[in-house]
This record gives structure tokens, sequence and C-alpha cells, in this order.
């Protein structure tokens, strides 16, 4: 694969007002809501950098400093943590820093999915790039993370490629739905994509969520799509692109998808990671089984 065509960035979409938390984000970012004992947005960042992009964008919006505070350095906390002999926390606070070069970028108006995207079109340029949801979190334990899988489709098809998750067929109203051809194991070559299909219309049960390989010539795309609800959608453009001839793949990504941007889905993921957690894990596991539900 050419350079030109070579993944290195990512857009990571920060800028929504987490209505569904308040109060807890009245005041602070809900992408800063803890997983445990790290933020939700900490998370993606490490995702993205661990597959190899090192170059990052946040689209931010109103009340977000937070997060550009979070991975920015903190001299005095380090010293402060080395001077009561907890080095092991400073290096801890240190490597957040240096992840990724994390750059920020302010979505004015909250205008939906596809303007978030074309709100970072001067940090991309001409080349492909990674599009990543501060809400959802995706748990492949020992396999490839969620965004490895979809490079490697990628890489394979040079075309843009969705993360695809299965979900409940009564629930496909909530979310852009696919269909297509499984063109091999858990890939799909995508026919059309519909976004919030009307109850019972759904052609399949195959989400779409907001994490996404895109190539330069999907943007202009994003363009043209018509406002829902005052929002633009990604799926519409998927749609069009379609039509016009090119291709785009969905990768059934494997592993366990926490939707933080709503309450329940937010809790289910606190738990997974507790029990899993180096320091707490056996002891919260013990804790549950203890409770009398």
């Amino acid at each position: 694969m050419s350079d030109s065509k070579k993944l290195k960035k990512a857009v990571i979409l920060v800028a929504g007002f987490g209505t569904r938390f308040l109060p807890a984000t009245k005041a602070q970012p809900k992408e800063m809501l803890p997983l445990v004992d790290k933020p939700i947005v900490q998370y993606l960042v490490e995702e993205a950098a661990l597959a190899g992009l090192k170059e990052i964008v946040l689209v931010t919006g109103k009340n977000k400093r937070a997060i550009e505070d979070h991975f920015d350095r903190a001299p005095e906390l380090e010293q402060f943590l080395e001077s009561r002999g907890k080095s092991d926390l400073a290096k801890i606070v240190r490597e957040v820093s240096s992840l990724a070069r994390v750059a920020y970028v302010r979505q004015k108006e909250q205008k939906g999915t596809a303007d978030a995207v074309l709100t970072a079109r001067p940090f991309v340029g001409d080349e492909p790039f990674a599009v990543m949801s501060g809400d959802d979190i995706i748990d492949t334990g020992d396999k490839p993370s969620a965004l490895a899988q979809m490079i490697a489709v990628y890489q394979k098809y040079g075309a843009p490629v969705t993360c695809l998750m299965r979900v409940a067929p009564e629930n496909t109203h909530r979310y852009g739905v696919i269909d297509g051809e499984e063109v091999e194991p858990g890939v799909w070559k995508i026919k059309r994509a519909v976004e919030k299909p009307a109850q019972g219309s759904a052609p399949t049960n195959l989400a779409t969520i907001t994490k996404f390989i895109m190539t330069p010539d999907f943007l202009p795309y994003l363009e043209r799509v018509p406002a829902v609800h005052g929002e633009l959608y990604i799926p519409p453009a998927m749609e069009a692109y379609i039509k016009d001839g090119h291709e785009f793949y969905g990768c059934e990504v494997k592993g366990e998808w926490y939707d933080c941007g709503n309450k329940l889905g937010y809790m289910k993921g606190a738990v997974q990671y507790a029990l899993r957690h180096p320091e707490i894990g056996d002891e919260f596991r013990r804790y549950l089984k203890g409770l009398n539900l």
C-alpha cells in the first residue's frame, strides 16, 4: 500500500453535551467519566495509538477543557508524586501526555457526526483517516482492537470501512443499519445504509456505529447530506457514495460493545472493566457475588 493510502491519523468526536448524564456532565465532559480509574476518552486515544495512529485530533465543543488538560503535561503533579515516593503514579501521569500527538478543533454548533468529521477536514488533508466516537468502547479482550480489525479490512480492500455490531431487532430503529453481502466471515460489502429505520423496517440487525476508516473521496459526500432534525448523519453519505458506484465495507467487530453514551451502557462497561482491574477485580467480584439481588 502506497504512503498516500497508509493510515496515520485519527479523529475522535467528543463535542456532545452529554445530556443523558446530567447533572454529572454539567461541569465536566461525559468523555472524562471514568471506567474505574481511566476516562473513556483515554481508552480511545490508546486504541488509536496502539493501532499505529499517532496523530490525533479531538473534535471538541464548549466546556471540554478538561480533555485538553488530561492529555497535557502536568509537571507540578508529577513533581508532587515523585516527592511523596509515588514514582509509579508519576509514570502513569507522564505516559498519558506521551500517547500521541494530540490536536484540538472545536465544533461550533451541535450539528451531528457528519459535521463534526468535516470540522477536522483541515487536519486530515488528502489522507485516509480513522473516526471514533467518544461514546463507544469495544472490549476485544486478547483479540486485536476494533480499530485494528477495521484497518485490516481497509488494507485488504482499499475502501472506506465502518464498524458493525449486531443489535436486538427491536432496537434497530435507534441506529444506522446496513444491508449487504458477506464477502468473507465478518466482512460485508455494503449495498445500502439506512439511518434510524422505522420500527420493523430495518433490512438487517447490523448497526453501523460511529467508528470508521474514511478515504478522501468520501468527504464530499458528507458535505451534501440532508439535515435530519437539524443534524447531519454519516449513513446517508454512505448510501449516496455506494449509489455512485463506490465500494464501502463493514467489519463485524469481534468484541463486547459498551455504548457509553447512555447510562446503562456506561454502567455495564464500568462493571466489566472493574472485574478485570488488577487492583480491585477479585475483591469487586466477591462483592458482587455477595449481593442479595
